[in-house]
């Protein structure tokens, strides 16, 4: 049986998309004979303490020579100085959703010490594993990483009932996690212009991984007069996110970055029109079944929120659109074979 260690930062069931990423893959290659060892490092990443480094030293000293291990890229990103003490004699890849440094609202300080970190981490890794073209076009290009260490294993997709929604007023979704990067302060500020519309806004995610910025966003409802339009649900479980999906007539992202965009995807599986910004790779995954806008564009999201909620005929294209476009995503058993063939070749290295 191969084996193969998988690193991860935190909780293993942290509901975001990159942990849940991590966790469908193993259970992938779990089904196709690997056996997968979880491994927790310290939740601090990406801004570890010494003790986090210690222990991130401690979990890759104890692996065997010439074992294979991924670490998650929110931990292998700042972690360039274990990994390169560990690079000649394991298998080191690495799973990179976003690059660190290009998440919103850090100083920029922090941002190029982290993008110096992470350079120095990817050059000691044998394989480096991205969710989009998008993605491993910006490591090969800004960090240096040679393309034939590079490899797209996009995230899987579950077939999912299409949404109804259909109600008196036109319910958008949001969903993930507030951070400054997914653009919650953009949509709220666009909403705003668009209170004589019918409709109202449901967002599912974590209200507690970036507190400041929740808080923050609270605030901005209330100042914006959309408390009793805005519903924040925080984290749910899965059956409470596919009701959410159900009721929805649209759905709405107006990420700052995205390294694929997960919940798009989701959103177009269940045949939801879309409006999302040209950030990252969310163009790509979503395809024509959206209203793209530039990202960071208030005015222009206004503008496409104002179209969407209006015109049911223009819903009833994207919908359509999405059907088809739901047709190309991968599932995650495609996903799993795919990154069973890259760790084979590393494997085998």
């Amino acid at each position: 049986m191969r084996e193969l260690s998988l690193l991860l930062p935190g909780d293993p069931h942290t509901r975001t998309g990159g942990y849940r990423y991590d966790r469908r893959i193993a259970h992938g290659l779990g089904d196709l004979g690997w056996q997968v060892r979880v491994q927790r490092l310290h939740d601090a990443f990406p801004f570890p303490d010494h003790s986090a480094l210690a222990h991130a030293q401690q979990v890759l000293a104890a692996l065997p020579d010439g074992a294979l291990a991924i670490c998650d890229g929110l931990a292998f990103g700042a972690m360039p100085r274990q990994a390169q003490r560990e690079a000649a004699r394991l298998r080191l890849a690495a799973i990179v959703h976003h690059p660190l440094a290009l998440e919103s609202g850090l100083e920029p300080a922090r941002a190029q010490a982290l993008e110096r970190s992470e350079r120095r981490a990817l050059a000691a890794a044998r394989l480096v594993i991205t969710t989009s073209t998008r993605t491993a076009q910006l490591l090969h290009t800004r960090y240096q990483v040679p393309a034939a260490r590079i490899t797209v294993v996009e995230p899987g997709t579950d077939p999912a009932p299409p949404a109804r929604g259909g109600g008196a007023e036109v319910v958008l979704l949001c969903v993930g996690t507030v951070t400054p990067r997914k653009g919650h302060d953009l949509l709220v500020d666009a909403l705003a212009r668009l209170q004589h519309r019918h409709w109202r806004l449901i967002c599912a995610g974590s209200l507690t991984r970036a507190p400041a910025c929740a808080q923050a966003l609270r605030a901005r409802i209330v100042a914006a007069g959309l408390a009793q339009r805005v519903l924040l649900l925080g984290e749910v479980d899965a059956p409470t996110l596919a009701r959410c999906y159900e009721q929805a007539d649209a759905f709405v992202l107006p990420t700052r970055l995205e390294g694929y965009g997960m919940a798009l995807a989701e959103a177009i599986a269940r045949a939801l029109p879309v409006v999302t910004t040209a950030g990252g790779a969310a163009a790509d995954t979503v395809g024509d079944a959206a209203i793209l806008v530039p990202a960071e564009d208030v005015m222009a999201l206004a503008h496409a929120l104002q179209r969407i909620t209006t015109q049911p005929a223009l819903r009833a294209a994207l919908s359509a659109a999405a059907r088809q476009r739901a047709l190309a995503l991968p599932t995650w058993d495609q996903a799993a074979r795919r990154m069973d063939q890259a760790l084979r070749v590393l494997a085998a290295a």
